[in-house]
């Protein structure tokens, strides 16, 4: 059974930083893309960043190019985010997700087979 449980939110001011990680179990875990989505209150969920098995393709939304970088460290089953510069349109439940079978990198949410739970991170101005 595919686990994944994310990590690191919390409430931050503006132009501070998060790394939030994602720990993954249940299947061999340097296989599959990876990618992070957020949902705001009353919003659907968007994609954030997008990674490939090996993390050398990556691919992240229009609204966070230059401050966030998606990273995977395969020897401990673990993706991360890090956010710089964070604002407070930031402020959302993250969560991590991978796809079923693919390698390759997908920035649709519906491309994605297995969720974590999402961690709270909130941007105070």
């Amino acid at each position: 059974q595919v686990q994944l449980v994310e990590s690191g939110g919390g409430l931050v001011q503006a132009g501070g930083s998060l790394r939030l990680s994602c720990a993954a179990s249940g299947r061999s875990f340097s296989r599959y893309a990876m990618g992070w989505f957020r949902q705001a209150p009353g919003k659907e969920r968007d994609v954030v960043a997008a990674i490939n098995w090996s993390g050398g393709l990556t691919y992240y939304a229009d609204s966070v190019k230059g401050r966030f970088t998606i990273s995977r460290d395969n020897a401990k089953n673990t993706v991360y985010l890090q956010i710089n510069s964070l604002e407070p349109a930031d402020t959302a439940v993250y969560y991590c997700a991978t796809r079923d079978r693919a390698s390759n990198p997908s920035m649709t949410v519906q491309d994605h087979a297995y969720w974590g739970r999402g961690t709270q991170v909130t941007i105070t101005s």
